[in-house]
């Protein structure tokens, strides 16, 4: 794979969290708790990139796979999805954003404020639970500070600095005004196969206009230092996490996922072709049916199916057959990122290898990007470009694959390649045992959420959780007490 700073980032993730609401159980029970499946994922994927997953079961593997796809709302976090910029896709919430700039730099100086007091605080306490209490809460408003200032200044860029907004406001919500309307017709243009072609070129050189004005706007402030440093955040991705149900739906074309459970992610009283070409249709991604038939029988032969199996219902197929099925649905819409959860585990060993090199050739004929999720760590070694290893919902370590195993620094990861089976007889690794079950996602351990099974632990583990830091090039790892990295002295 090439080197990372040379490819163009897909998906970029920060602080992700996904919190599941649990039901209260006693009368007059006032805190609401929580089963918190992610809490606090920050990742980026790659074109062309193949991301594997690796964890114990439990730990919010798939939970992160649907929630990057919206399939769940996530609770928290930005997910900046950069397969469409921000002018095309012209959301609902940038005119929100644009008509609350001032109370949204008004509410974003309040959590500094309020930051700078903790940390005041904190730093005239000596080492105490009490410190790392107080140290852990601002760490937690500086956190929420800087995603209420992405949200503003990703957005308006340079503008953040000035004190009178009003004429780049207007300027701001003439431009999305206009290009909403193109994407209108585009959508109408591809959906409904009316011809738009003359009013969406008149709509562009209306938002040529209005992105001139925006440029002489910006040109008046150049020499601006404030005004630089803001500009450099704007950011023309698109945030799935702000996107409405039917925004949503408009990329669902651009990102699939292959489920884990291929029983009940196939609709019963359909057959195989209406299954795969549901997608199709919705998205009229075929001209005519006699060019939807073909796509479908292309895949189904892509995937090691007959043409005769089109016309037939789920129930007369085996398990690893019906998995297949579900990877053709994927694939038939042509996405540039697919969520692969356990999408192999089903398969017969003959066919897994088939449909690994497949999803391997197709990520490098149509730079298609995956997060490959699974519990085989020697075929997410095979696939994969890099590694992640997560741990009670979040990532703890992050590398190349070669690396991730030839170096693990995190004492789970350390654990978890060590219960890899060899049938090398002269091997002299050891098992490494780990005590304990996962703790309760709804009552997780304060600090680093790996200290009660980890033979490493010191006082820091208990009160302060590690931010992924990297270790070596490319390397990540959130550990107070990482292996095979000598300690500042």
């Amino acid at each position: 794979m090439p080197n990372n700073d040379e490819k163009k980032v897909l998906l970029k993730v920060t602080d992700l969290k996904q919190w599941f609401p649990l039901k209260k159980t006693k009368l007059f029970q006032k805190e609401q708790e929580y089963v918190r499946a992610n809490d606090g994922i920050t990742l980026n994927i790659y074109e062309g990139e193949t991301v594997g997953l690796v964890g114990e079961s439990g730990c919010g593997k798939s939970t992160f796979g649907r929630t990057l796809l919206q399939i769940y709302k996530q609770t928290e976090g930005k997910t900046m999805y950069y397969g469409r910029t921000l002018t095309d896709m012209a959301p609902l919430y940038v005119d929100e954003t644009i008509k609350n700039i001032s109370s949204g730099k008004k509410k974003i100086a309040e959590l500094e404020a309020k930051a700078e007091s903790l940390k005041a605080e904190y730093e005239k306490m000596e080492d105490s639970a009490e410190k790392f209490q107080k140290q852990a809460e601002c760490e937690n408003i500086q956190k929420k500070c800087n995603m209420e200032f992405l949200n503003l200044v990703q957005i308006i860029g340079g503008f953040y600095s000035l004190d009178d907004t009003k004429e780049a406001e207007q300027l701001l919500l003439e431009k999305f005004k206009v290009a909403r309307v193109i994407s209108g017709l585009n959508e109408k243009n591809q959906m409904e196969g009316v011809d738009k072609k003359k009013e969406i070129a008149e709509k562009k050189v209306e938002l040529e206009k209005a992105e001139k004005k925006l440029e002489e706007l910006r040109s008046k402030y150049k020499n601006d230092e404030a005004f630089t440093k803001y500009e450099s955040y704007r950011d023309n991705g698109v945030d799935l996490a702000r996107l409405k149900t039917q925004e949503m739906r408009f990329l669902r074309k651009d990102m699939q996922m292959i489920f884990q459970d291929p029983y009940s992610s196939l609709n019963p009283r359909m057959t195989v072709a209406e299954i795969i070409g549901e997608g199709i249709d919705i998205h009229h991604l075929a001209k005519n049916k006699k060019e939807r038939n073909e796509r479908i029988y292309h895949y189904l032969e892509l995937v090691g199916l007959n043409r005769e199996h089109a016309n037939r219902f789920v129930h007369e197929f085996s398990g690893g057959q019906r998995q297949r099925i579900g990877i053709a649905r994927a694939l038939a819409l042509k996405p540039r990122f697919v969520v692969c959860d356990e999408a192999v585990s089903a398969l017969d060993v003959s066919i897994q290898s088939q449909i690994v090199n497949l999803l391997k050739d197709l990520g490098s004929e149509d730079n298609l990007a995956y997060l490959f999720i699974s519990h085989g760590l020697s075929v997410v070694k095979y696939i994969s470009d890099r590694i992640g290893v997560m741990y009670l919902g979040n990532i703890v370590e992050l590398a190349e694959s070669q690396e991730m195993f030839d170096h693990p620094t995190h004492p789970y990861t350390e654990a978890l390649l060590s219960a890899i089976p060899t049938t090398d007889v002269d091997s002299n690794r050891e098992m490494i045992p780990l005590e304990g079950d996962i703790p309760s996602p709804v009552h997780p351990p304060k600090g680093c959420k790996f200290h009660t099974r980890c033979k490493y632990c010191t006082e820091i583990c208990k009160h302060i959780t590690p931010e992924l830091v990297e270790m070596r090039p490319g390397h990540f790892v959130a550990c107070h007490n990482p292996l095979g990295v000598e300690k500042d002295s």
